[in-house]
């Protein structure tokens, strides 16, 4: 039995909003990416410090978004503020996109976790696609469950995720004061040389695993003190990842050699078994399925939320703001899984490798459509006089210049796939648009003073 509401209740505190935004960034890709980063030898390193540094700008605007503009259900009242709710609903549409993908990629990244444990099993046709499958679905109805156990969930998956994270970092550091410090050698770094070609694709490659830092603002119309509780969140998550994502990759640099890490398809598992033995190694395996599993709650929860606005502002079916007892939109979460469950049934007759890669590209320029938006839309409220302060200038300047570079760092097949992404929107919000008299406007969203602001 669902019901229509129009807002959310406010359930989702400082420590889940923290949740979100640690545990939808750190999914399955720092688990590998050390591995893809190995060839370029200290290129890596640098290649990260500028990521982090982009995430960094953009996560500090819009933490400023959400201080901006405190009653606002997220990005797409942000973007519609400076530009309307037409580039609002396009933008976010491309997030709901990524959103729905990203959950593919998550399962399938998931299975391959699973697979060491019984190789035998999953060595056949298109069981891992359908365990995948399965999981999703599992997520999803616990999502549909309400806030408080996809919360629940979040918080627990994100204290064991870091586990292996921090056992990495405490492994180099036991290393390098013990009588093994040998161990630990810049003669294991890949000898590449420094060069700004090997630091683009170092950059390329670590944008996937920081994806997810905006996590925060989506859900803003259920967080309680949205304005305090969202900066602190996005901003504390970001640095946080930020500085283990680098510990871990220097870990992995000079304790494995790289033409073993370059081979390896669970990197941190095959450091831990070097410092403390097999069993060690694959307890961190087991541990990054933990890991997985908490993304996919979040990504889980947040496509159907995304869904739940644009039909509470008008600009979507609004039978997408319906929701069950638990405060949950049934038919948003229903779809997302629908979607999530047929893009992998689609590639079932494809490798995992291939289907993992293909649904990375799609996710990754969906969410630069959202990243680049976000930028301009803080530019456009400073040039109008509705926000001020030169370190969030300076940082929408920053995280626009990042967005635009990573878009054409990605290439001219990745930005058709997101100009297709963004054209699949267009018959909805026509089709909306002709049906405005059954549905209400979008609302408007007042911009706090900029006094007011961070």
């Amino acid at each position: 039995m669902t019901h229509e509401i129009q807002a959310p209740p406010r359930q989702i505190g400082f420590w889940t909003c923290l949740a979100l935004v640690i545990g939808n960034t750190i999914g399955t890709g720092i688990f590998l990416i050390p591995a893809a980063l190995a060839p370029y030898g200290w290129n890596a390193l640098y290649g990260w410090a500028i990521t982090i540094g982009g995430a960094l700008c953009l996560a500090y605007v819009f933490a400023a978004l959400a201080r901006l503009m405190p009653d606002a259900g997220g990005p797409f009242d942000y973007i519609s503020s400076a530009f309307g709710p037409m580039a609002g609903f396009f933008v976010v549409w491309s997030y709901w996109i990524s959103q729905w993908v990203t959950n593919a990629a998550i399962g399938i990244g998931l299975v391959s976790y699973m697979s060491p444990f019984a190789p035998g099993f999953f060595a056949r046709p298109s069981v891992g696609p359908l365990i995948a499958i399965g999981i999703i679905v599992l997520m999803t109805s616990i999502a549909i469950r309400g806030v408080r156990a996809s919360g629940a969930i979040q918080i627990i998956t994100t204290i064991l995720k870091l586990l292996p994270l921090v056992a990495v970092i405490v492994a180099l550091a036991f290393v390098l004061g013990g009588d093994n410090s040998a161990m630990a050698t810049a003669a294991n770094v890949a000898p590449a040389p420094i060069g700004w070609p090997a630091i683009a694709g170092a950059i390329a490659l670590a944008l996937w695993p920081m994806q997810g830092f905006e996590s925060g603002t989506v859900p803003a119309g259920r967080v309680i003190d949205p304005a305090r509780t969202i900066a602190r969140a996005t901003m504390i998550g970001t640095v946080i990842v930020g500085l283990v994502y680098i510990l871990v990759t220097l870990a992995v640099f000079l304790l494995l050699p790289s033409n073993v890490a370059a081979k390896s398809s669970a990197p941190l598992a095959d450091l831990i078994s070097l410092v403390w033995g097999t069993g060690a190694g694959k307890l961190v395996a087991a541990f990054a399925l933990i890991s997985a599993i908490g993304a996919l709650n979040g990504w889980v929860f947040l496509q159907a939320e995304v869904q739940l606005l644009l039909a509470e502002r008008g600009v979507y079916p609004r039978i997408f703001a319906r929701v069950n007892k638990a405060g949950m939109p049934v038919y948003a979460h229903l779809l997302g899984c629908a979607l999530s469950v047929a893009l992998i049934a689609m590639n079932l007759s494809s490798g995992m490798i291939q289907i993992y890669t293909f649904i990375i590209l799609l996710a990754t320029v969906a969410t630069l459509v959202l990243y680049l938006a976000g930028a301009l839309t803080m530019l456009a409220l400073i040039r109008r006089g509705k926000a001020k302060g030169a370190a969030v200038t300076a940082a929408a300047l920053a995280g626009a210049i990042y967005a635009l570079w990573t878009f054409y760092g990605a290439g001219a097949e990745a930005t058709l796939w997101g100009a297709a992404l963004l054209a699949t929107g267009i018959p909805v919000y026509f089709l909306m648009r002709s049906r405005a008299g059954s549905s209400p406007p979008g609302v408007a969203i007042p911009v706090a003073p900029p006094g007011s602001s961070a």
